[in-house]
């Protein structure tokens, strides 16, 4: 049997003689032993910078911005180690969670229950929540909803040593760190990272290793599920708008969306405008037909619009509002982004909760994916939490009811901002997660102007789903492919976009 979740399962269970537990010397072994030999690396290192080049592999930096160039995206030279049971465990459990996200996010009273003080002291989530009354209260325009969801996990290392409880140590198993239900991105960046690293393998000449890189299909699956709503929207002349920042970085990704659907669909075309553009040539007709630049819109994909810095004024509010407002099939509608909220997320990790949304056995399948998550409400529960967080920042991570990376606060940060807001309301803006803590791997950091170097590292594993429906049904539900974010140990956040990760794909070990 494997170990349970309770940090001190293993007391007193650690096999006879095993040294003590020291979490931070807890390593998995990668594909190849480390280091390379200097000559190999020499050789390797710029194939594989051309290679990530010119299959798409590419970005655009805040600090050094040209819309006439494009630079390599930082990505690990191998891939990183990932127990296949846990792997298949998470694919396995993704039409689950997308069903929940589904159910939840059509659930008036429970994201009601859930964010009645959350909107009182977070201006963006009540902006949100707005736009949300307004439509139900004029009358849904379109019942159908397209989520493109990615949960985001984290293996989780043995608290208490190698123990006989445990099966493959120095891992137990994997835990949530949230649903992305707005902008989840990698969806190409996720597959290129594949077959960079399918590249190097063979480029070294361990083809024999190749099987244990699972094949990858996250372009292909959120595409068609925004063909499949275009389809839904039944007019042949209408278009896919995506929804983009006012400048995007990322652009590789957004892009290669975009050429698939081409490829796959030619007569299907894509447009691409920031809120402020939609806000001055978008209109909405008396049958609720959004119309920018004389295009009618289908289905809408945001890649923008889940923080406060992409709304300038009303004008880009009153954007987002006509969007809902319209037929056009959101991914996400307004409710599936309230449902991806931090705040309903910890609300779901209370002991009966999913039983409202999921079968009993479903229930408890996907609830052994979440870690501690904690209230900071004023309440007794709330209370208890902050004087967890006090006393022991270091096992914690503050989460304000933000998307995109760079929000999370960790440490004795954690203490700096509770001390203060301790006794206000504003502290229920937030919420407080474990810190999950995973094992540390060795890998190679490839990053434009910087030499390579060998490192100590950590990864999240993102799996894909695709979702579409709406109040009484589900027509279309399906796993739909993975991506794999890593970042330097001694780094807290670790978004590539953001400039704090790197790309990787995982490599299957039994």
């Amino acid at each position: 049997m494997s170990c349970s979740f309770d940090t001190n399962c293993c007391s007193g269970l650690r096999d006879e003689g095993a040294p003590p537990c020291d979490n931070t010397t807890r390593f998995l072994e990668g594909c190849l032993p480390l280091p390379l030999p200097d000559d190999v690396l020499n050789e390797i290192v710029p194939k594989a910078k051309d290679f990530a080049l010119l299959h798409g592999a590419g970005m655009r930096y805040r600090d050094r911005y040209d819309a006439d160039s494009l630079e390599m995206a930082p990505f690990f030279l191998l891939p990183s180690a990932f127990p296949r049971r846990e792997f298949d465990r998470v694919v396995r459990l993704q039409p689950l969670i997308n069903i929940l996200m589904h159910r939840v996010a059509h659930n008036h009273e429970f994201l009601e229950s859930s964010l009645r003080n959350t909107i009182k002291v977070d201006d963006f989530t009540r902006r949100l929540w707005e736009i949300y009354t307004t439509v139900r209260k004029e009358g849904v325009a379109q019942a159908l909803s397209l989520g493109m969801v990615r949960s985001d996990v984290m293996l989780t290392k043995c608290q208490a040593g190698c123990c006989q409880l445990c099966e493959t140590p120095p891992y137990v198993t994997v835990h949530q760190v949230e649903v992305n239900t707005i902008a989840s991105g990698f969806g190409h960046m996720g597959p290129v990272s594949g077959r960079i690293h399918r590249y190097v393998l063979g480029e070294l000449r361990k083809a024999e290793l190749l099987h244990h890189l699972p094949e990858n299909a996250a372009l292909s699956g959120l595409c068609d599920g925004l063909i499949s709503a275009w389809e839904y929207y039944g007019n042949p002349k209408a278009v896919i708008l995506f929804v983009i920042e006012d400048i995007t970085y990322n652009i590789c990704d957004q892009r290669f969306h975009e050429y698939y659907i081409r490829k796959e669909r030619p007569e299907i075309h894509v447009v691409r405008k920031n809120l402020t553009q939609i806000s001055q040539r978008g209109i909405l007709t008396d049958d609720k037909r959004l119309i920018i630049d004389g295009d009618e819109i289908a289905a809408v994909y945001f890649r923008a619009g889940y923080e406060p810095g992409q709304y300038h004024s009303e004008a880009e509010w009153e954007a987002r509002l006509n969007i809902e407002r319209s037929k056009a099939i959101k991914s996400p509608s307004i409710h599936y982004h309230l449902a991806g909220t931090k705040k309903v997320q910890q609300e779901l990790a209370i002991n009966g909760v999913l039983k409202k949304f999921l079968s009993d056995s479903e229930a408890a399948q996907v609830g052994q994916l979440f870690t501690g998550l904690y209230t900071l409400d004023r309440s007794p529960e709330g209370d208890k939490a902050v004087e967890m967080a006090l006393a022991h920042p270091e096992k914690f991570v503050l989460k304000p009811q933000r998307e995109g990376g760079g929000n999370n606060v960790y440490g004795e940060d954690i203490k700096k901002i509770l001390e203060k807001i301790k006794d206000s309301v504003e502290r229920e803006a937030y919420i407080l997660m474990d810190r999950i803590r995973p094992p540390l791997q060795n890998n190679y950091l490839v990053k434009s102007h910087n030499p390579v170097s060998l490192t100590e590292v950590v990864s999240e594993l993102g799996i894909f789903g695709v979702v579409i429906g709406n109040n009484e049904e589900i027509l279309d539900n399906k796993y739909a492919g993975h991506m794999l974010r890593t970042k330097l140990s001694s780094v807290n956040e670790g978004g590539v976009a953001a400039g704090l990760g790197a790309l990787d794909s995982v490599y299957l070990f039994d």
